[in-house]
Order: structure tokens, then C-alpha cells, then sequence
């Protein structure tokens, strides 16, 4: 797998999906798996099993690693905006 366009602790936006839009920072970078850790994006739920660390289980929240191709440093997200304007939005026709 190739070097991923971003690494730890870069302000990322996240292009797609159902957290698009939002911005975060990079916790970790996984290149062999071709996915980055995004603080705040990509929230799941995890199961706890009982043991002597946790004897009660339950459920934590914690975030789960999106594939790179789907964010854009956020400087680039920016230049990118500023160049192509900003566009105003759809208005529905009026009957």
C-alpha cells in the first residue's frame, strides 16, 4: 500500500458517508489497511465483556477507522471551497 496524503494529528473533512462534512483530528494512521482514526467521525458501539478490569460489561462508544480515500486535509478542503466559490443553495420553484 502506498504512503497515505495524510498522517497523525492533520485537521481532516470527512468528503462522504453519513459524518460528511465534519472535521476532525487524525489520532492514528493505518497505511497497510489503507484507513485512518478520525477523532469525533465514525462513532460506533462496542460491547464490553465482564472481566476483572470492567466487572460490570456494558457498552462504550468509540470511534472506528474510515477508509483515507474518503478525507481531505483540511487546508486542501478550504482551497478547494475558495476556488470553486461558494455556491448558493437550491431554492425549490415557487407554484
Amino acid at each position: 500500500m502506498p504512503a497515505l496524503h495524510v498522517k497523525k494529528n492533520d485537521m481532516v473533512v470527512i468528503l462522504s458517508g453519513e459524518d460528511k462534512g465534519k472535521v476532525g483530528k487524525v489520532l492514528a494512521a493505518y497505511p497497510s489497511k489503507g484507513r485512518v482514526l478520525v477523532e469525533g467521525v465514525n462513532i460506533v458501539h462496542k460491547a464490553l465483556r465482564k472481566s476483572q478490569e470492567n466487572p460490570k460489561g456494558g457498552i462504550v462508544t468509540r470511534e472506528a477507522p474510515v477508509p483515507v480515500s474518503k478525507v481531505m486535509l483540511q487546508t486542501e478542503f478550504e482551497a478547494r471551497k475558495k476556488k470553486r466559490g461558494v455556491v448558493a443553495p437550491a431554492t425549490q420553484p415557487q407554484a
